[in-house]
């Protein structure tokens, strides 16, 4: 009898083991994002870990910026609550590693989209959030207004970007000779030009924007009108798992939409009584495009009311209502003479 027992007991002991094993496993392996999410009770989004105008945390821990948002976003069409969410800053150098070791289920953090960010990390951009380009700042007593004069400089970069190999591309294809300092950190960066160990910095314009309101007197440096390179920023998710890059790709044309439709934060209880067709569409109460991406019918009523449309998160950020300023530009709607365009929900 003791012997059935004692058998019985490494019987359960042994098949408990292999459930936690295969619990440990599936948690590992399941590439279904939005379920481990909605498991987890919250959205992990992997930001940059302090960029004025995209991310940036406060003294008590509260994340602002247009990434930040567009995050906020995500977590407000799965849970109807923006807050629903963890930001893990990350630095250029890991931000891709992390996100395929899935310490985070995206990336909104400045990332330039290329092909071989895709093809060497197996990930995907799904939308073009903010189109933007590599400029170059440096003091006003330089006296120089155009990038074809910096010949000579000694310019700061930050290594592991698209930045330096766009640089070098640039002062190759002019002819032109540059002595380059890199840094790992951008804040390494950003303290290096500061101190005056180089008389030139390039970034992308956004980031220059942003960064100059942290030197000790902002007024004296301008950022030269000429943009050297496309740097579409995106979002980054992981590849083979498409049904969460069709929630975060439709998040972002949920707003750009919303802005086209003139759907606001503060409108959004009037555009669900709304029997225009298109209308109707995106804030769920015709069709079932929000089943069709594993969420509710009002998934994109949940954005626009939580978070606002494109154009205001854009403005409240880095536009018109913020510090930085930064004109529209391609970042536009189409229909303004812009470049941002959505396909449309039907």
């Amino acid at each position: 009898m003791m012997r059935t027992f004692r058998g019985g007991l490494l019987i359960g002991l042994a098949v408990a083991v292999l459930v936690a094993i295969a619990a440990i496993v599936y948690e590992f392996y399941d590439t279904r994002t939005l379920k481990r999410t909605v498991r987890r009770g919250e959205v992990l989004c992997g930001v940059n870990a302090g960029l004025p105008g995209f991310s940036i945390p406060d003294d008590k821990g509260n994340w602002t910026g247009f990434d930040v948002d567009f995050c906020r976003a995500v977590a407000a069409a799965i849970f109807d609550d923006p807050k629903k969410i963890k930001f893990v800053p990350l630095d250029a150098s890991e931000r891709f590693n992390e996100l395929q070791k899935r310490k985070v289920d995206i990336l909104s953090r400045n990332s330039t989209w290329s092909m071989s960010r895709e093809t060497t990390y197996d990930l995907y951009f799904p939308a073009v959030a903010y189109y933007d380009g590599q400029g170059f700042m440096l003091p006003a007593a330089r006296k120089i207004d155009s990038a074809l004069d910096l010949n000579g400089s000694k310019i700061c970069v930050q290594a592991n970007t698209t930045t330096a190999l766009n640089l070098a591309d640039y002062f190759r294809a002019n002819n032109m000779k540059y002595e380059e300092m890199k840094f790992a950190k951008l804040d390494e960066v950003v303290k290096a030009y500061s101190e005056g160990k180089c008389d030139t910095f390039t970034a992308d314009v956004s980031q220059l924007y942003a960064l100059r309101l942290n030197l000790a007197k902002p007024g004296g440096h301008v950022i030269l009108p000429d943009v050297v390179s496309k740097e579409p920023l995106a979002p980054v998710v992981r590849q083979r798992d498409d049904d969460w890059m069709m929630i975060v790709k439709w998040t972002l044309y949920a707003m750009i939409n919303a802005e086209e439709l003139g759907i606001t934060s503060k409108n959004i209880d009037e555009a669900l009584k709304s029997k225009k067709p298109d209308v109707m569409r995106l804030v769920g109460t015709e069709g079932n495009y929000g089943e069709k991406l594993g969420l509710t019918k009002d998934w994109a009523a949940r954005i626009i009311r939580h978070v606002g449309n494109y154009g205001e998160i854009y403005d409240r950020n880095i536009g018109a209502d913020s510090k930085l300023q930064i004109p529209r530009g391609l970042n536009q709607l189409w229909s303004a003479g812009g470049i941002q365009y959505a396909p449309p929900i039907r």
